[in-house]
């Protein structure tokens, strides 16, 4: 479990909300609480303390340089402990975020320097609630979501806070 003063970059999906709520339906502790359905483009990013106006500007450009795009959830994922549809559609923007900052391996390094985009359903539980909550998302696919915003987000004690929302496709300011 992350700990205060923990930061990430995502793109939120919104529309896919249906996706974790058939997690929540198993077992409202599948579902990770304080952001709305996203992809990781990197998690953790650098600590709170070391958040600069430098890197809020870095962030805005790389988002500059991705257009928003329709995110298709056709496929899900699973592993041990975790369920998730994948994202290929942004890979491109979460390779890009890691290959800016290769000092912060994504995951701590667990799965490479480019792990596969996706977005996290359910996270935890048993092997049956797990293969229950698969099931309950796979009845949920196809869908589609839109990916327009890249945002930093940093954990504080009352939970995930917004540092910044980047616009994909429009110029940095």
């Amino acid at each position: 479990m992350p700990t205060p003063g923990t930061s990430a970059l995502v793109v939120t999906l919104p529309s896919a909300v249906v996706l974790l709520e058939t997690a929540a339906a198993v077992d409202p502790g599948l579902v990770r609480p304080g952001l709305p359905p996203h992809v990781t483009a990197l998690y953790p990013f650098l600590p709170a303390d070391r958040l600069t106006e430098r890197i809020d500007a870095e962030v805005r450009q790389l988002a500059s340089e991705f257009p928003q795009t329709d995110v298709p959830l056709t496929d899900l994922v699973t592993a041990p402990g975790f369920v998730a549809a994948a994202a290929p559609a942004l890979q491109p923007l979460a390779d890009a975020v890691c290959d800016h900052w290769p000092g912060v391996p994504p995951y701590g390094g667990r799965f490479g320097p480019h792990p596969p985009a996706h977005l996290t359903i359910a996270l935890g539980g048993t092997d049956e609630q797990r293969a229950e909550a698969a099931d309950r998302a796979r009845a949920a696919l196809p869908l589609t979501a839109l990916a327009d915003t890249l945002h930093l987000v940093v954990l504080t004690e009352q939970g995930w806070q917004l540092r910044v929302s980047a616009n994909l496709g429009m110029p940095a300011r």
